[in-house]
């Protein structure tokens, strides 16, 4: 079998998870290297996985239907994956044995396995970005009705990080 190496951060600033896809990628070629799979390429992606659209994944997905590649190696499931779309696309090229194989760091699906693990799991992925998504929208509402701003003020203000309130700045107004 030939693996793609996949490995996705969420973030694409260079300053946030800096050495996630460094670790990533580590980790998996050490895993590969144990048990004598061949990687065939090593994709990497800095984006968020909450919607469908990723242009490295829809790389993968082509380069496994034109037959470059039939298994996939990632980090966790949730790390290839979070959106239904995505996930349901997966799953069908794991049972139709387009993708023969994908071995995380935890476990191994096999296209004539249950699903169900990894159905489970992607689920719990996708639910995972629609709680944060409504908790922290909780937590800046709270923010607000505290008298705090979420995040950066905008310009002619200043964060009192004493007081961890909104101040004018009177040097740009």
């Amino acid at each position: 079998m030939k693996y793609i190496l996949y490995a996705r951060k969420s973030i694409d600033t260079e300053d946030k998870q800096v050495l996630s896809l460094e670790s990533q990628v580590n980790e998996l070629k050490n895993l590969a290297e144990a048990q004598g799979l061949e990687i065939s390429q090593v994709m990497t992606e800095s984006m968020s996985a909450k919607a469908p659209g990723r242009p490295v994944f829809n790389l993968m997905i082509t380069k496994i239907l034109s037959g470059e590649a039939d298994a996939i190696l990632c980090w966790k499931i949730d790390r290839l994956t979070r959106n239904p779309v995505d996930g349901g696309q997966i799953q069908w090229l794991l049972q139709k044995g387009n993708i023969q194989n994908i071995t995380t760091f935890e476990r191994t699906y096999l296209s004539h396995d249950n699903v169900l693990i990894m159905s489970i799991e992607q689920a719990m992925a996708t639910q995972y970005i629609r709680d944060l998504s409504v908790n922290v929208k909780r937590g800046n509402r709270a923010k607000l009705d505290r008298g705090e701003w979420p995040g950066r003020v905008p310009m002619g203000y200043l964060n009192d990080k004493a007081t961890k309130t909104v101040k004018t700045d009177n040097k740009k107004n």
